[in-house]
């Protein structure tokens, strides 16, 4: 089940308030004998995440939750988990536990020795907080009335952002549901555009994406590229105004991820961007382009835009 992006009044009794947590969505299943983990594609992830597979319960379940890793001050941490997503074997997982190790968090139940799907969601809650278990999963807490008190815990941890569910909800399988809301928390930033990917397809006359970067020292540290967030006159605009701009030198650092075949162009440029968080080698995930500011490039250090 899915949630949708409408909007939700915080304070409305027939509603429920948990953290949208930033990891990869999991579920869980004991047979009675052994534990499966499957992603929201199907895809078998226990051998990726073998921490997670010592639940036990004296009931057959299946749950819905979240798999995180914690960065240092305990909050979830999507770019500490990506160094365990692609690990396919169990010497690989063996060796990366003990640097990101995993938390599965359960906000739901599915099956309790049958299908409870179609029970609303406080009857499952109060089944999912009955369940005697052992090992992994940790429970989410919900908060009853007052979302927006939620909602500033969030933002002041910089957290994911948060979801409202209907208290009377079924669970519905891989449907977008009104009666789930997501609240996401999105920030905002400066960066300097230092030069675009080529377009391709439908853009093949403007422009793939924007290369970003922070000035650090006398160039720019590269910290992602956006390609979102633009509509066709405004591709034409930005491209019809780089057109002027290009130069054959990179105003970047040397970095490897900057794609080939780029087009570089004097840092004039600055861009107003919306992206969910910083990624551990300093990249924004998520980025959208929101428009430009008239601020001195100059200004648009890493120090000040940076990953605080």
């Amino acid at each position: 089940m899915l949630a949708s992006t409408l909007g939700v009044d915080w304070d409305h009794p027939d509603w429920i308030f948990e953290v949208k947590f930033d990891g990869v969505r999991g579920m869980l299943a004991f047979d009675g004998t052994s534990v499966s983990i499957t992603s929201r594609r199907g895809n078998a992830m226990a051998v990726t995440y073998p921490e997670l597979v010592g639940f036990r319960s004296q009931s057959q379940v299946i749950l819905d939750g979240e798999i995180i890793a914690l960065d240092d001050e305990g909050n979830p941490s999507f770019g500490r988990l990506q160094t365990r997503m692609n690990i396919r074997s169990k010497a690989g997982a063996a060796q990366a536990l003990g640097k990101a190790p995993a938390t599965y968090v359960a906000f739901d139940l599915l099956y309790l020795d049958e299908p409870v799907v179609g029970r609303p969601w406080h009857e499952r809650r109060e089944m999912l907080e009955s369940l005697e278990f052992e090992g992994a999963p940790m429970l989410l807490t919900p908060v009853e009335d007052d979302g927006s008190a939620l909602w500033g815990a969030v933002t002041e941890r910089r957290m994911e952002g948060m979801v409202g569910k209907l208290k009377t909800s079924t669970y519905q399988p891989g449907l977008r549901s009104p009666d789930w809301r997501k609240v996401p928390f999105i920030q905002r930033m400066r960066a300097v555009v230092g030069g675009y990917t080529q377009g391709e397809r439908s853009r093949a006359s403007t422009f793939g994406s924007l290369l970003m970067g922070l000035v650090d020292g006398e160039r720019l540290r590269y910290i992602g590229s956006v390609g979102t967030g633009f509509n066709q006159q405004t591709l034409r605009a930005i491209k019809e105004a780089m057109d002027q701009m290009a130069q054959p030198e990179s105003p970047f650092h040397p970095d490897r991820e900057i794609p080939a075949g780029s087009v570089f162009i004097n840092p004039d440029l600055v861009a107003s961007i919306e992206y969910k968080e910083w990624t551990g080698p300093g990249r924004l995930r998520a980025p959208s382009f929101k428009g430009f500011s008239d601020d001195p490039w100059q200004e648009v250090t890493f120090e000040a835009e940076g990953p605080k």
